[in-house]
């Protein structure tokens, strides 16, 4: 190509890219200045409404998947007074309410009806004043709502809030079911009016079994945010997320459908299974409350765990209340299972004997020296219900010696003891799945009076449900567990997402010492023990009762004659299946001695009883035939 020809060729593609480039300034000044009204009018009748999609709150189930907590959708009726007072919807509406009453109107489809509603609206707005219009609209919109809202017309009227005209939007009825939200939509687009009316979607939680495992279960908030128990501690699983969808509709066209534009669907929270039993938990709470009744107390706790996997099978705290109303929530909101301490008494005696057991310095059946009922050493003063003399091991826990505890804790040295109190798991928290637990009080403050004291359970604080962990790690053979109350975590298909596993916290006792305790703690439901009344038939039951007096925090000291009574067992004793321990709070009764062996004891008895049932166990010892005064049946030969 020689040069004249190259210089061609450069100036035609020149100019093809100028009248290119002009072509397309063209186009976009026709369509930026000339169009831009045809634009901006479009986007004037356009109106895009974000509809929040709600996504569903988890449910709970117990551990054979009885539903517990589910999420019921519900729905809010709110009114747009501005619309109500625009004559294009109100025009519509007495279109169609004229029209209802001809005799075309059943011979027209969906469409003839809509192309006559149109017409008749737009005569309508010609031949009557705008004031007129909307006034007969309401009284329309009044007559068509009041008796499917269940309201007079009166009612609803006053509802409406005609005469407020600085308040523009106006809820007319909350909690409206999801059926009865739909009538309300079907029967305003029946009468074309959709416009007024708002409806806003929720989700309301609703508890199956309301008053049962309350303190357990927790509530939301009117946001689904959970506010207690396991709906708080679990609530990142259990929310989910909202979606959207964005509806386009043209604001001139009033009958026209709503046409979704974008949508992005709500993630739905995963469900929680507990390890609660639920008709485990309805025998707990009926026979605390017996027994609360019984022996006039206001206060109190059952915990029944498996000891082998630390799973928290029911666990029941009074006074309670309603999860669904919540009414008394404040007053009755605190779990006493998890939450109140309390000094345990003798129950904490099997801390210095299966500390000396463990280290070997003493075996079952090493005698102790008890003294007559009151045991000095120094500036330290013991004193013992009952003057025993000499004590085994196992005798000094079946008669609940406080001298004898004091001693087997000396033998085995202030650093070992309190090694051992906090391997039991006394001074922490569990680290149960519930918000507010409490970790209880241990202070090792060297002074020897505190010592002698926390040996036989004062001068210590502690929960039921440590107490529960403690006695089961004597079960297991020596672990103390994790409490679980949480099993799984599962998607709305069944799928298992997690697992929640047994889980061991430590070892706290040679398994040869943890058996060595369950035979000593046999005896103490024994017919010489402290626990006798704790005898449930055909099983051998171990435990440990505990009296302790209240303790007066506004004075300082004790309350005279008040007191916190205990019983921790388990059944049946050679291999226990569960361990249950009751506590109840400052019980009035004067028809017995108000001792953990009168009170708690019969209490578990009955719980044990039926559990054992529920469970299917074994009996582990024979039943004997009961006596009976009726005569025996004549035989005729």
């Amino acid at each position: 190509m020689n040069l004249k020809s190259f210089r061609r060729r450069c100036l035609f593609l020149c100019l093809t890219f100028v009248v290119g480039l002009s072509a397309l300034s063209a186009r976009l000044i026709y369509l930026q200045v000339i169009k831009a009204d045809d634009y901006a009018k479009m986007s004037d009748r356009v109106s895009i409404r974000k509809e929040i999609l709600r996504a569903n709150r988890g449910c709970i189930v117990d551990t054979n998947n009885q539903l517990i907590a589910r999420n019921i959708p519900r729905a809010l009726m709110a009114l747009d007074k501005k619309l109500l007072m625009d004559t294009g919807p109100a025009s519509l509406s007495l279109a169609n309410l004229e029209l209802r009453g001809s005799d075309e109107w059943n011979e027209w489809d969906a469409r003839a009806r809509d192309r006559n509603i149109r017409s008749r609206a737009s005569r309508l707005k010609d031949e009557m004043p705008a004031e007129d219009i909307v006034q007969q609209h309401i009284e329309h919109v009044i007559s068509t709502f009041a008796r499917p809202l269940g309201m007079t017309r009166e009612e609803l009227r006053l509802c409406m809030q005609l005469d407020q005209e600085k308040k523009k939007y106006v809820v007319i009825k909350k909690d409206l079911s999801e059926d009865e939200a739909y009538k309300l939509k079907q029967l305003g687009r029946e009468h074309s009016i959709v416009h007024a009316f708002h409806y806003e979607e929720s989700q309301k939680r609703w508890y199956v079994m309301p008053e049962m495992a309350s303190h357990i279960i927790g509530y939301t908030d009117h946001q689904s945010e959970g506010k207690a128990g396991i709906e708080s501690r679990m609530n990142r699983y259990m929310a989910g997320h909202d979606g959207y969808v964005k509806n386009h509709r043209d604001k001139f066209d009033l009958l026209a459908v709503a046409k979704p534009q974008e949508i992005s669907p709500p993630r739905h929270g995963l469900n929680i299974q507990l390890t609660l039993d639920m008709g485990l938990q309805a025998i707990l709470e009926e026979e605390l409350e017996a027994g609360l009744r019984e022996f006039y107390a206001e206060k109190g706790s059952i915990v029944l765990m498996n000891p082998h996997t630390g799973e928290v099978l029911a666990m029941a705290s009074y006074p309670s209340y309603n999860l669904n109303t919540r009414e008394d929530v404040v007053k009755n909101g605190f779990d006493f299972a998890t939450q109140a301490i309390y000094e345990p008494g003798s129950t904490f005696k099997v801390i210095a004997a299966a500390g000396a057991l463990d280290k070997g310095l003493v075996s079952p059946q090493t005698e102790i020296f008890c003294h007559y009922g009151l045991y000095r050493n120094g500036s330290v003063r013991v004193p013992d219900h009952h003057p025993y003399g000499n004590l085994t091991v196992e005798q000094v826990l079946a008669k609940s010696s406080n001298p004898g505890a004091y001693k087997l804790a000396l033998l085995l040295g202030r650093k070992n003891y309190y090694d051992y109190v906090s391997a039991f798991g006394f001074g922490k928290k569990t680290n149960i799945a519930m918000a507010g637990e409490s970790a209880g009080v241990v202070r090792n403050t060297g002074n020897p009076t505190d010592f002698s004291r926390v040996s036989y359970g004062y001068a210590v604080s502690v929960t039921p449900l440590q107490v529960a962990c403690a006695y089961s790690a004597i079960a297991n053979g020596g672990r103390l567990m994790r409490p679980l109350l949480v099993k799984s975590i599962m998607a709305n298909d069944g799928t298992v997402v997690m697992n929640y596993k047994p889980e061991p916290v430590r070892r706290v006792l040679k398994e040869r010492t943890a058996m060595q305790m369950l035979k000593a703690l046999a005896t103490v439901v024994d017919i010489k023990g402290t626990a006798k009344r704790a005898k449930v038939e055909g099983y051998q039951v171990a435990g440990k009762t505990g009296t302790s007096k209240k303790l007066d925090f506004k004075n300082g000291g004790y309350l005279d004659g008040r007191y916190t009574v205990s019983f921790a067992g388990m059944m049946p004793a050679e291999k226990p299946a569960f361990v249950c321990v009751v506590v109840v709070d400052d019980p009035q009764t004067t028809e017995v001695k108000r001792y953990g062996g009168t009170i708690a004891a019969p209490i578990f008895a009955k719980v044990a009883k039926r559990v054992a049932n529920r469970m299917g166990l074994k009996p582990t010892e024979p039943i004997e035939p009961k006596e009976t005064t009726e005569p025996l049946a004549q035989t005729h030969h």
